[in-house]
């Protein structure tokens, strides 16, 4: 999120427009706040290498606060905004930061977190006055330091941690070389490159802020001198309207808002106009086949696929026409070396399942989390896994699953995102999950929790419709045995399913080893 030159060359060019309020922060603007920021935290003690943390939805002052990290040498943690008090605190301490900004609205939750973290020093508060010598106002904190560069600029970077669905989330620590800001780290040269940046584009983020690949796309798209629309949250036919709107070259998405686009009315999908459209980029979970080849019908193989992890083991891509051609794959390998490797860590066989290794691209640890970092690797610190189950077949990867969402059901290890990505491309489907819950006899049976189309809430039979639809199209160990309905799925806004807290609902009273 350095801007450059592109303050110089273009200052009143919008570097951030928000989708709903139409408020534009100029790369004139973006690059004083970036500046004041930095002086304060410098102000505040904290030196090159140091961390800070942002809790808060999308506005227009979150792309300010990360890209007065990248330029003062610091680590800056974005933290879900979802998060409850306790679930705040943990990260706030583990990751032992020392300042904290964040927003009016999530002050409430903020307040009580801060009982809890002695480490943070000060906490600034966008759109509220100041409350007391910890907690103060963001803007009349801010507007008293200089626009100018600090004096001792170096290159930051963020911190991410990993979702925390399947387990206490992690923070992911990179190397950081004392460099200037106008250095990006060789992995933003990358996925610039792959994914067709340019000058002059226009990005629509339609995700949280605070997740790992809409960070790094927007902080891309600032670097090339673009702008950045970013959407407060995702709405789907609001989405299409921004495109024409603001003629959108690029995007990123995630396979659950394809499924919310697909299944806006005719009329909508019809009179959208998706002209500027040039690259449109997805990853975060297994996309259905059926969802994806609908998106590209309708947009065009304009779409672009990748794999990989917050922690930078390996990456994967593909284009439309290579997908067209390798239906379900995530793409070939394009960074680390792949290994597909069984439960004794042995080489599977060609197509054959197993849990997917790279000869670390990119070294990490987990912060403070030594024993994480440990299980995470190969004895000989070779090779590292985030967990994930696929394949290779002609070259190409496909992805099966994570490790910890495996249901042994009678000795027969399941996968459910097959199970999963059927129920939800199902016309009356829109949302869907699937997991193991007790059984005495098979240890394991296979449970589906879905979400239901609204028009079809208070339908008779749909739980005998949907295990026959399923019957048709999988084995019967892949099938669910019983289904059950829920007004709402915790899916966070980043796509991701938080399936632990819903499968250790039905556990309770029961033992079962979590595989995490």
């Amino acid at each position: 999120m350095y801007a450059g030159e592109h303050v110089s060359n273009n200052p009143e060019r919008p570097a951030i427009i928000m989708a709903s309020s139409g408020e534009i922060v100029s790369y004139r603007v973006f690059d004083e706040k970036t500046n004041q920021v930095a002086h304060f935290l410098r102000d505040s003690g904290l030196q090159r290498l140091d961390h800070y943390a942002i809790f808060m939805e999308n506005n227009s002052q979150y792309l300010v606060c990360c890209g007065a990290g990248e330029r003062s040498g610091l680590y800056f943690t974005c933290i879900n905004s979802y998060l409850k008090a306790d679930e705040l605190a943990f990260i706030l301490n583990n990751s032992e930061s020392k300042v904290l900004i964040t927003s009016r609205e999530k002050l409430p939750i903020v307040r009580q977190a801060l009982t809890l973290c002695p480490n943070i020093r000060v906490c600034l508060v966008i759109g509220a006055t100041s409350l007391n010598a910890q907690i103060l106002s963001y803007e009349q904190t801010i507007d008293n330091y200089p626009k100018t560069p600090i004096a001792d600029e170096y290159l930051g970077t963020p911190m991410q941690y990993s979702s925390g669905t399947t387990g206490q989330p992690k923070g992911v620590l990179r190397p950081l070389e004392a460099v200037l800001p106008s250095q990006p780290l060789a992995l933003a040269t990358f996925l610039s490159d792959i994914w067709l940046y340019r000058k002059d584009m226009v990005y629509l983020s339609p995700a949280p802020l605070y997740h790992s690949a809409p960070q790094m796309a927007v902080a891309l798209t600032i670097r090339q001198g673009g702008t950045c629309v970013i959407m407060e949250r995702f709405d789907a036919e609001q989405y299409l309207a921004l495109i024409g709107e603001y003629r959108v070259s690029h995007t990123q998405l995630v396979p659950t808002m394809f499924s919310r686009l697909l299944k806006l009315s005719d009329d909508i999908k019809n009179h959208a106009d998706l002209s500027s459209l040039e690259v449109v980029v997805h990853a975060a979970a297994p996309c259905p086949v059926p969802t994806k080849q609908a998106m590209i019908d309708w947009w065009g193989p304009i779409i672009h696929e990748y794999y990989g992890a917050t922690e930078g083991l390996g990456f994967a891509t593909l284009n439309s026409r290579e997908w067209l051609r390798h239906k379900g794959s995530v793409g070939k390998v394009v960074l680390g070396k792949l290994h597909i490797l069984d439960a004794n860590r042995n080489t599977t066989a060609a197509g054959e399942a197993g849990e997917i290794w790279f000869e670390t691209a990119n070294p990490f640890s987990y912060f403070n989390n030594p024993k994480k970092t440990r299980e995470s690797q190969s004895a000989d610190g070779a090779m590292s896994t985030v967990g994930d189950i696929g394949y290779v077949k002609d070259g190409y990867l496909y992805l099966t699953d994570r490790l910890s969402f495996m249901i042994i059901s009678g000795g027969v290890n399941i996968y459910p995102q097959e199970t999963e990505n059927l129920l939800i491309v199902h016309a009356k489907v829109f949302d869907a999950a699937v997991f193991g819950v007790p059984n005495e006899e098979l240890g394991e049976e296979v449970k589906a929790v879905v979400q239901v189309m609204p028009e079809f809430a208070d339908e008779i039979g749909l739980e005998a419709e949907l295990l026959a639809y399923c019957h048709l199209h999988l084995s019967r160990q892949k099938c669910p045995r019983s289904i059950d309905f829920t007004p709402q799925l915790p899916r966070l806004p980043t796509g991701k399913l938080y399936k632990k807290t819903l499968k250790d609902s039905y556990w309770v009273g029961h033992m079962y080893s979590i595989r995490q």
